[in-house]
């Protein structure tokens, strides 16, 4: 299996629980491992051929930064399935940080896996 990753994609969105959550806009990172076969790709060197990792990023800037999840558990899992959906992959790894949740804490957030059946 071959390994497509796009780390580090920051986006503002309304997540949240509490109420002052939802009244201003917070920045999420998310880090995205797609799974895909890249030989194709590899011996036509043509981006037609692969998954596109700035039309991912594109797609998910808008979506995410449109949403207000109340839950980076929602998120997450609505992220997995327009990965797996509309950019054809087999299986994809999402995680996303919401930095500055906890008190004390460097990083706080979700780690999913999920594949097609």
């Amino acid at each position: 299996m071959d390994i497509i990753y796009l780390h580090d994609l920051r986006i503002e969105c309304i997540i949240g629980i509490w109420e002052w959550e939802r009244r201003i806009k917070q920045t999420v990172i998310l880090d995205l491992d797609m799974a895909a076969d890249i030989r194709r790709a590899a011996a036509t060197d043509r981006i037609d051929d692969t998954i596109n990792y700035k039309a991912v990023a594109k797609r998910l800037i808008d979506y995410v930064g449109h949403s207000e999840f109340q839950l980076v558990e929602t998120m997450a899992e609505k992220v997995a399935e327009i990965l797996l959906a509309e950019f054809g992959l087999q299986w994809v790894r999402v995680r996303i940080n919401k930095k500055g949740a906890v008190r004390g804490a460097g990083d706080v957030g979700v780690i999913i896996e999920r594949g097609k059946a």
